[in-house]
């Protein structure tokens, strides 16, 4: 608690922080200020580690005391020890006390990003003062890493999982009494490849690193080394998981027969041969056992050796001997000992199956709670049964299949009357709109399935239980998602390979390969069509009443940050009544004055978009390729109480878009109007457009443009001038900016001159060059960003350039959203929405 009080978190101990106010856009968010209490610690890590920044981990205080020495002063006379100065922690003190001081969703998040960075992540956390310790279950559930086995063959068997279901063995290592060798660094170099070192565990060389541990002692932190498949780079041919306990075995006995319980092996790193291991002793120890000892040290006696290992009875061949000062040929001797295990243990235990170990030996398992217990409950209910997703959804969510497509069609038509030939326009409408009708009838004809009602009564539950219910949700369907891809992968590839005569079979997997995927936004888009179907019919029926809480469920899972499908990107089209519905709800449920603001992001598929605004929000748009980003979605950040007056708005709305151009609509012939509808609502809509591109693909990007500026002009038309920036991604070179000066120019000349010939179509004489319609300057508004790893995935963490550059972006965002003119609220925005969709269809 003491701890906690001087970093500012000892209300958070038991109020725990959650990830809506880490997020939170605040004073901090973009200011660099130098931190100078120990108070501002935990937000600043928190800030660089939500953009996933390989530095978040050195963040300090500026000292107080002057480091420099001053003319005619004894210059020894400043130089305090650092313990000396009471505002500095060990990184893994304030990670520590983090957890200890964040909900389980805030802790997800954590975990997430710091696996991003390759940094390790706790497995038992422990609490010093109750000495109790938990198994972080929850909070790793949500990794889901790929690798590659590196076999014989030429073919890669890829692997991508969810890592606690993952049965990869375990290797551990502690330490008994005090220790010369720095065990992390020891770590360290054995997962790292000899070219690109990495800092996964925290060690006494680094920033802080030698500051005494006050509360994370007992800590058990892991990582995973997974291989990429290329024998040239691996340093394991198979995955393994590495184990690191900190502190003296002697004090965490807990933790230390946990360990040898669920471990493949255990190293013991020791000086003190004449420590006596009663440990050792138990019968549960399912870990092979490894002495690993220094003989550097003065103390070191071969017989003292001999006499621990009999003591002990540890085997002779699994005693490790450190017989230099050079690091390198131990590391390789640890390595082809752990490599040894990976080969040839039969012991795996996944993080899953680690719960009932940890509940017998008296460590709590933060899964164990109610909320979380029974909205598993309620979402394994509904997945547990699916196992065809096609026919899942045919059958459970049948409302947004083919006649919402035909619906919206229809809809379409009558706005733009294409295909009435000689027919009187007045009867030709008539008859369309009785389709419509009928429709909408025969939709209604399927009753709420059984899948919906367990869905609602889900969504039905108090916060908590919700957002556990919707995480679940999302982790069960993704896991599904994930076996079904990969199986139909398979098949497509060995017809491809064996058999390419069969069109019509790989063409039917094509199409399943489309529709196989199965996610959250399919039950709230059947929540959507439930409420639309229902709003035509008349007022009192009782079905139309039962929907009528809906959208106030859909409204709270906006201002809890979840995303919400704003266009249809299967039907392109928006559920107008529903998202009406919903965003009326949202007004009436926070201050009803609320302004926003508006930022979206559009480009070709495949660029990095939701990646990009995950790292710059911290929030969480659906990224994993083979799955993109279909439609438009939106999610709502708050502004905090103290930004408010400047940003003149509560809430900034992000808005993720579909790749523009995708492989999969391309062979239809209206993948072009899709396109363009979709680009001129989300420009329509934003106060901020970030349009990102790849630098290669320059010329792909000119279709792109030409839609944007048409887009721009009509919104010039009713008074809307939103700012643009261009984001070229993948440009590590550092001159980036300077080099393509030229290129700059030419892409301003480019549109101008479709600036000019989309105003000479919309016979707009006044408008000459791009400017005219929005807010651009090539200098300040064009961004260079490296690429997102730094060396070779699975073991490559985010680059740092990319944090930073991204950052960046941020921070020239604030000003923009600052000199926006429109003063939009809820009502406003959803107006705007209603008006601009409804021009898009009459293609306006």
């Amino acid at each position: 608690m003491e701890l906690l009080s001087k970093a500012g978190l000892e209300d958070h101990y038991e109020n725990k922080l959650t990830l809506s106010t880490v997020l939170e856009i605040n004073a901090d968010t973009t200011s660099d200020e130098p931190l100078t209490t120990m108070q501002s610690l935990p937000g600043a890590f928190l800030k660089k580690l939500m953009m996933a920044n390989l530095n978040a981990r050195s963040v300090k205080c500026l000292t107080t005391d002057a480091e420099v020495s001053f003319p005619g002063t004894d210059r020894f006379e400043n130089l305090k020890s650092d313990s000396a100065n009471s505002d500095v922690i060990n990184p893994l003190d304030l990670i520590t006390a983090l957890f200890l001081c964040s909900d389980g969703f805030l802790q997800q998040e954590m975990v997430q990003k710091m696996s991003m960075c390759q940094f390790a992540v706790p497995l038992l956390l422990p609490n010093c003062d109750t000495k109790q310790n938990t198994l972080m279950l929850w909070a790793l559930r949500d990794i889901v890493k790929k690798f590659s086995l590196s076999t014989q063959t030429s073919t890669k068997a890829f692997v991508e999982e969810r890592i606690v279901l993952s049965d990869i063995p375990m290797v551990s290592f502690v330490r008994l009494g005090e220790i010369r060798v720095s065990k992390s660094q020891i770590l360290n170099k054995l997962l790292s490849n000899p070219q690109q070192y990495h800092d996964t565990f925290v060690h006494h060389d680094m920033e802080c690193g030698d500051i005494p541990h006050r509360i994370s002692d007992g800590l058990v932190e892991i990582s995973w080394y997974l291989p990429c498949g290329n024998r040239n780079i691996d340093m394991f041919t198979k995955p393994v998981v590495v184990a690191n306990l900190r502190g003296d075995i002697r004090s965490f006995e807990t933790q230390f027969s946990f360990l040898c319980q669920t471990s493949a092996a255990v190293y013991i790193f020791t000086d003190d041969l004449k420590a006596y291991l009663n440990l050792l002793k138990s019968k549960n120890t399912k870990a092979e056992i490894f002495l690993v000892v220094n003989s550097q040290r003065k103390s070191f006696r071969v017989d003292t050796l001999k006499q621990m290992i009999t003591n002990c009875s540890i085997n002779d061949q699994n005693v490790i001997v450190k017989k230099k000062k050079n690091d390198a040929e131990f590391v390789k001797t640890l390595q082809s000992s752990v490599g040894d295990i990976i080969e040839n243990s039969p012991y795996r235990l996944t993080v899953e199956n680690m719960t009932d170990i940890a509940r017998h030996s008296g460590i709590l398992v933060d899964e164990d709670c109610h909320d979380c217990q029974s909205a598993r409950k309620m979402a394994d209910e509904i997945t547990s049964n699916i196992r065809d997703t096609v026919k899942f959804k045919d059958k459970q969510l049948p409302l947004q299949g083919q006649i919402w497509k035909e619906l919206s069609q229809l809809e379409k038509e009558r706005c733009r009357l294409r295909k009435q030939g000689g027919q009187d326009i007045e009867h030709y409408r008539r008859s369309l709109k009785e389709k419509e009708e009928e429709l909408r009838k025969k939709q209604y004809t399927f009753y709420m399935s059984d899948g919906m009602k367990s869905f609602i009564l889900g969504l039905s539950g108090s916060g908590a239980e919700r957002s556990y219910f919707l995480k679940w949700m999302r982790i069960n369907l993704d896991n599904l998602s994930r076996q079904n891809l990969s199986a139909l992968r398979d098949q497509y590839k060995d017809l491809c390979q064996n058999s390419p005569e069969k069109k019509d079979d790989i063409k039917d997997l094509d199409k399943q390969l489309s529709d196989c995927s199965l996610g959250l936004e399919h039950f709230l888009r059947e929540l959507g069509q439930l409420y639309e179907a229902a709003s035509s019919l008349p007022e009192y029926s009782p079905q139309r009443e039962q929907m009528e809480n809906l959208p106030g469920l859909c409204a709270q899972m906006l201002l809890d940050g979840v995303p919400i499908e704003l266009v249809d990107g299967d039907a392109s089209n928006i559920t107008l009544k529903w998202i009406s519905a919903v965003l009326t709800r949202l007004h009436n449920l926070v201050d009803s004055n609320s302004k926003i603001r508006v930022v979206t992001v559009l480009g070709d598929q495949g660029t990095g978009k939701s990646t990009l605004l995950n790292t710059m929000f911290g929030v969480q748009f659906a990224v994993s390729s083979g799955r993109c980003t279909r439609g438009a979605f939106m999610l709502l950040i708050k502004v905090n109480k103290e930004l408010k007056e400047e940003l003149k708005c509560d809430f900034i709305m992000v808005i993720d878009t579909e790749g523009l151009k995708s492989p999969e609509l391309a062979e239809l012939d209206k993948h072009y109007e899709h396109d363009n509808e979709l680009a001129t609502l989300v420009i329509g809509l934003s106060d901020v457009t970030i349009i990102n591109m790849s630098m290669e693909n320059n010329t792909e990007m000119k279709d792109i443009l030409q839609i944007a500026v048409h887009a721009f002009m009509r919104m010039k038309e009713v008074g809307k001038k939103p700012v643009c920036h261009f984001v070229y991604q993948n440009m590590s070179d550092m001159s980036a900016h300077d080099n393509n000066m030229r290129e700059r120019k030419k892409l301003l000349e480019q549109l101008n001159e479709m600036t000019q010939a989309a105003a000479r179509m919309e016979k707009k004489e006044n408008i000459t060059k791009f400017t005219d319609v929005m807010e651009y300057d090539p200098d300040t508004s064009s961004w260079y960003i490296p690429g997102l790893w730094h060396g070779t995935p699975p073991m490559a963490p985010v680059n740092a350039g990319y944090s930073e550059a991204v950052y960046d972006l941020k921070k020239s965002l604030m000003p923009d959203l600052i000199k926006c003119q429109s003063n939009d609220d809820m009502t406003h925005f959803l107006k705007w929405t209603q008006s601009l969709w409804e021009s898009v269809k009459l293609e306006k």
